[in-house]
């Protein structure tokens, strides 16, 4: 039988959506206020899903206060009131779009997660636009 548990984070950042060797006028094309030079910022909401069997002995898949300090280390500490583009190594050479963002998010948890458990992440960059990845 498997199971999943879900944590939700929260975490603000900004970030410009834009290619370094287009033009401003085709970044705007592309991406349109997205590509704004001076950047601009979203309310993210995350949801870490981890899927397994059930500990006989602890009644867990996980225990959700691991899971809550693992995102809060690993994803919040890093992103939380940042500009991913200035200030977030894993997007000095990647466009930090939702979907790169919860790709690396999945990557920077993913060797923290017990091998036999599946690992997906959605994230909501406004409460209408979010994906959602699992490897």
């Amino acid at each position: 039988m498997k199971v999943t548990v879900s944590r939700k984070a929260h975490f603000n950042a900004a970030h410009r959506l834009y290619r370094k060797d287009w033009t401003n006028s085709q970044n705007e094309e592309v991406f349109g206020k997205c590509a704004n030079p001076h950047y601009h910022g979203h309310n993210y909401e995350l949801i870490v899903h981890v899927t397994g069997s059930i500990d006989p002995a602890t009644g867990y898949v996980m225990d959700m206060k691991v899971l809550k300090d693992l995102i809060k280390e690993k994803v919040e500490d890093q992103m939380d009131h940042k500009n991913l583009n200035e200030e977030v190594a894993a997007f000095s050479d990647l466009i930090p779009t939702a979907e790169n963002m919860a790709v690396v998010i999945y990557n920077w948890l993913k060797p923290h997660i017990d091998k036999k458990h599946q690992l997906s992440v959605t994230l909501y960059e406004t409460p209408r636009n979010y994906v959602s990845y699992s490897g």
